[in-house]
């Protein structure tokens, strides 16, 4: 448990500095003098009591996601509300739930919420991963018309449930949506895929080539997020040549 604590704390630590835009220098005090260099990272970068409550939350979470459900199960017992439950929903689907995410996310649609955004669009994704592809294009097509949905993630699942399906021009479409420039690189790289298995090979070159340029310019927290992306991206094109 010592071990797993410390490890949560370095993680924690890693994505404060990344996300506030702190020195890197801290990543060598975190790394090479775990405990006491995360404590004096904490003491001297997360220094108000609100901040302090959220990374021992965050921590415990970590080490222990079934807590954050069991948390969140309270919440909703003692006030039951919209966003309550949506966050239960949520936690669920974290947990690769989805029995359990699912009923939430239809509760939550209920009293006045049918045509909500997010919560359709989480049961594009529960349904998805539940690997029921019908459902999934069902509650993609209640907010098609949206603005929010095009050119989103949510499109961009509702393609791959097509794919799932056999419907590859219905896919095609929608996964098209998604090759946008500088981002989106994890979608494009899957679409590519897609473009090769229906043998637009230029086609799919020309979006790993972009994905490929694109990559140069990255923030080191990109780089460092997307290696996996961009190591792909370089293996497939190197067999396209």
């Amino acid at each position: 448990m010592y071990y797993y604590l410390i490890v949560a704390f370095q993680v924690y630590c890693i994505y404060h500095m990344y996300k506030k835009g702190n020195s890197f220098y801290w990543v060598f005090l975190i790394f090479f003098v775990p405990l006491i260099g995360c404590v004096i990272y904490l003491i001297t970068q997360v220094y108000n009591k609100r901040d302090a409550e959220k990374i021992t939350s965050e921590i415990t979470h970590i080490i222990n996601p079934t807590k954050k459900i069991k948390d969140l199960e309270k919440q909703l017992t003692f006030l039951e509300s919209y966003q309550n439950r949506v966050n239960l929903a949520d936690a669920y689907l974290a947990n690769k739930d989805f029995n359990n995410a699912m009923p939430h996310y239809l509760k939550a649609l209920q009293d006045g919420f049918e045509n909500d955004f997010y919560v359709n669009s989480k049961l594009v994704e529960t349904c998805f991963l539940a690997e029921d592809y019908n459902k999934a294009i069902f509650y993609a097509d209640k907010i098609k018309d949206k603005l929010e949905y095009k050119k989103s993630k949510t499109q961009f699942i509702c393609g791959l449930a097509h794919e799932k399906l056999g419907d590859f021009e219905v896919a095609e479409h929608n996964l098209r949506e998604i090759d946008i420039r500088y981002s989106f690189y994890n979608e494009r790289l899957i679409l590519a895929e897609f473009l090769i298995s229906r043998n637009k090979k230029e086609d799919a070159k020309s979006i790993l080539e972009d994905i490929k340029n694109e990559s140069q310019h990255m923030t080191r927290t990109n780089q460092k997020l997307y290696r996996g992306t961009v190591a792909q991206v370089d293996k497939i094109l190197a067999q396209l040549d």
